[in-house]
């Protein structure tokens, strides 16, 4: 078949990989293929244990003291506030206690499946050394922190995940750089980093044009099944045509699934980050730090520190406060962090209300299949996701079941 993957992110890249593989003839369009991406700027953590939905029961009691901190961990534009009305109702009732053991049990299947696909992919590039299984640390300032996120605990312990509770003395003999403000920490030995996310980017969209992808600028503004084809209308007024579309489009992927008439919410949470190439300090892992909503990663090209989620739409400009303020913060538990020569970052993650992925078919139109919404987990999901297309395009059962993560769950088709 000939497969059109609109994207060239991570998610993208990988679904063109894995159908390469099954022999296709693929090529990918994208606004700007060399272009920044959410893919280049993530953290860097393979977060396989991340099972536990953004919504959860009780989390609206702290979005106001949240919203009331310029450079807190969430920010939402006013400006934005009307078109995002109903992503924000669906996760609220998202966080209902049914809605998330449904959205923990299809998370846990999902990243279950990340280092049997990721491992092999790695490989393949010849960046097997790129993953780091050094585990991930997560760092608590309060006991009483630390006691609010025990019922997820249980819940990744239900699910098979070994997690080490310790002491903020044994935390700091793991990472020496800690200040004595953590008094608790949890180990994580399920959970990986890479050595820098765009040079994965990089090595598979260079891995793919060497077995004959080819890769086109363009900004695809609509899809139309017309007989056995897809059509995708561009920006500039031109069209092309494939057997089978597949939308990696991030955050601008939900216009594309309107077109072809179906619902769905997707929104851009952008996120923010600094690198900071000459951090003075040697993490062994990476951090989160739960309390304040960040995490530091100790990638090749240097201390990556990145979290928060501001909601602003896609076309308004960064705030790189925010970054900056990451790095400050950063200091009150690093307390030898050098701060100064860090590049700042903003990327457009795209999120969906229940955290779920949107993987599967245009339902009742063979020639449309989606690969969006991952989130914060795009680096982390993306192999599993191409293998789970290149499955359903070529009649295999997927490894895993799909149907939690179908476009169908959001209702009706648009009229």
């Amino acid at each position: 078949m000939r497969i059109v993957v609109i994207g060239a992110g991570i998610v993208g890249l990988a679904c063109a990989h894995a159908l390469v593989a099954d022999g296709h003839e693929v090529r990918v369009l994208d606004r700007d293929p060399e272009g920044d991406r959410a893919s280049h700027g993530n953290a860097g953590g393979i977060a396989v244990t991340e099972i536990l939905p953004a919504s959860v029961p009780g989390l609206w009691k702290r979005v106001p003291r949240w919203l009331l901190d310029p450079l807190g961990p969430l920010a939402i534009r006013p400006a934005h506030l009307p078109k995002l009305a109903p992503w924000l109702r669906a996760f609220l009732e998202a966080g209902r206690p049914e809605r998330v053991s449904h959205a923990t049990a299809a998370l846990a299947a999902l990243n279950g499946r990340v280092y049997d696909d990721l491992v092999p992919l790695l490989a393949d590039m010849g960046l097997a050394d790129d993953l780091r299984r050094d585990g991930a640390l997560t760092v608590y300032e309060t006991e009483r922190g630390f006691e609010a996120d025990a019922w997820e605990r249980r819940v990744r312990a239900e699910h098979g995940q070994r997690l080490e509770v310790l002491s903020g003395a044994e935390a700091r003999a793991l990472e020496p750089a800690l200040s004595p403000r953590v008094v608790r920490a949890v180990f994580d030995p399920h959970w990986s980093i890479v050595a820098d996310p765009k040079r994965i980017v990089a090595a598979l969209a260079r891995r793919l044009a060497e077995r004959g992808v080819a890769f086109h600028k363009g900004e695809a503004r609509a899809l139309a099944i017309r007989d056995d084809r897809v059509s995708v209308a561009l920006a500039d007024g031109s069209a092309g045509d494939a057997d089978i579309a597949i939308v990696a489009a991030g955050a601008w992927s939900g216009a594309l699934a309107q077109s072809v008439g179906d619902r769905v919410l997707v929104e851009s949470e952008r996120g923010y980050n600094t690198t900071i190439p000459q951090p003075g300090i040697a993490l062994g892992r990476q951090l989160i730090f739960a309390e304040a909503k960040f995490v530091a990663t100790p990638l090749a090209i240097g201390l990556r520190i990145g979290g928060a989620a501001e909601f602003a739409g896609l076309s308004a400009p960064a705030n790189h406060r925010r970054s900056e303020a990451l790095a400050r913060i950063a200091k009150r538990y690093l307390p030898d962090l050098e701060t100064r020569g860090g590049t700042a970052w903003m990327g457009q993650r795209p999120a969906t209300p229940d955290s779920l992925p949107v993987i599967g078919f245009s339902p009742g139109r063979g020639r449309v299949v989606y690969a969006f919404g991952h989130g914060h987990l795009g680096l982390t999901q993306s192999a599993t996701t191409g293998r789970i297309v290149a499955d359903l395009l070529s009649g295999r059962p997927p490894a895993i079941d799909p149907t939690p993560f179908s476009i169908a769950r959001f209702g009706r088709k648009l009229a």
